[in-house]
C-alpha cells in the first residue's frame, strides 16, 4: 500500500498536496471508505463517530470533497459475506482510518480480515489519523492508556503493545500537544528508548508518507526522528 500517516488529519496545504500526489488525481475524482471504529471505546464514542463521518469533527478528513464516501465499520465485517465488502475496499482510492483506541482498532483490523487484505492493495492510499496511523506500525505507544478501556473478561489486552507492523518504524503523534502531557518530547524519548525500531515523534501539522518502503516526512510543524535524524 501507499501510506499517509498523520497526527491531525489533512491539516495543511503540504499534507493535502502529499495526499493528492499519492492518489495520482484530484480528491474530487477519488472514492474513499471511512473507518470510524477506533473511537467507539471512548466515552461519547457514538457522537464522535457521527461527527467524524459527517465532517463535523475539527480534524480534516471526510470533508475534503471526495467524489464518493462510504463507511466501513470493522466490527460488522465478520458478520458479512466477504464478497459483499471486499470489492468495495479494492475499488476505493483511499481508506480513511480515524483515531481513537489503538488497541481496539488493531484488534478489529485483524478480526475483520482487513489487516490480511491491506498488503494486497497496491493502488490504495491508507490515510491514518493518530490511532489510525499507529495501528500500522509495529508498536502501540498508547498501550498503557488503551488498557483502561478493555472490557472485563476480554482477552483483547494480550499483546497490547504490538500493532500490525506494516511499516518498519513506529510513531508517536500529537508531539507537544498542550492538552496531552504525555506527548512532551521528553516523555516520547523515554518511551522510544525501549523500542527496537526508529520512532517518529510528529505534531498535528506533520505527516509521514511511505511508498514502496521509502519514507518521507511532510511537515509545516515540528517533528523528531528518535534513534537518528534531526528535528525540523
Amino acid at each position: 500500500m501507499k501510506f499517509l500517516l498523520t497526527s491531525g488529519g489533512i491539516s495543511n496545504p503540504s499534507i493535502s498536496d502529499a495526499l493528492v500526489d499519492l492518489l495520482g488525481k484530484p480528491i474530487a475524482e477519488c472514492t474513499a471508505l471511512f473507518i470510524p471504529t477506533g473511537v467507539h471505546p471512548f466515552p461519547g464514542g457514538a457522537e464522535r463517530a457521527w461527527k467524524a463521518v459527517h465532517g463535523h469533527a475539527s480534524i480534516p478528513l471526510t470533508q475534503l470533497g471526495w467524489k464518493s464516501l462510504g463507511m466501513l465499520e470493522l466490527t460488522a465485517l465478520p458478520t458479512i459475506r466477504r464478497e459483499n465488502w471486499v470489492p468495495a475496499v479494492r475499488e476505493a482510492d483511499a481508506l480513511l482510518v480515524w483515531g481513537g483506541d489503538v488497541l481496539y482498532l488493531t484488534c478489529w483490523l485483524r478480526q475483520s480480515g482487513l489487516a490480511d487484505l491491506l498488503p494486497s492493495l497496491s493502488d490504495t492510499v491508507y490515510v491514518g489519523v493518530s490511532a489510525g496511523s499507529i495501528a500500522v506500525t509495529p508498536y502501540n505507544c498508547d498501550a498503557e492508556f488503551d488498557l483502561g478501556f478493555v472490557p472485563d473478561g476480554s482477552d483483547m489486552a494480550q499483546d497490547a503493545d504490538r500493532a500490525l507492523g506494516l511499516v518498519d518504524f513506529t510513531l508517536y503523534p500529537h508531539l507537544d500537544h498542550p492538552d496531552m502531557p504525555d506527548t512532551a518530547l521528553s516523555s516520547i524519548e523515554k518511551w522510544a528508548a525501549g523500542i527496537p525500531v526508529p520512532t517518529y515523534a510528529i505534531d498535528d501539522d506533520t505527516a509521514i508518507t511511505v511508498v514502496d518502503g521509502a519514507v518521507d516526512v511532510i511537515s509545516e510543524g515540528h517533528w523528531k526522528l528518535l534513534n537518528g535524524g534531526a528535528r525540523s
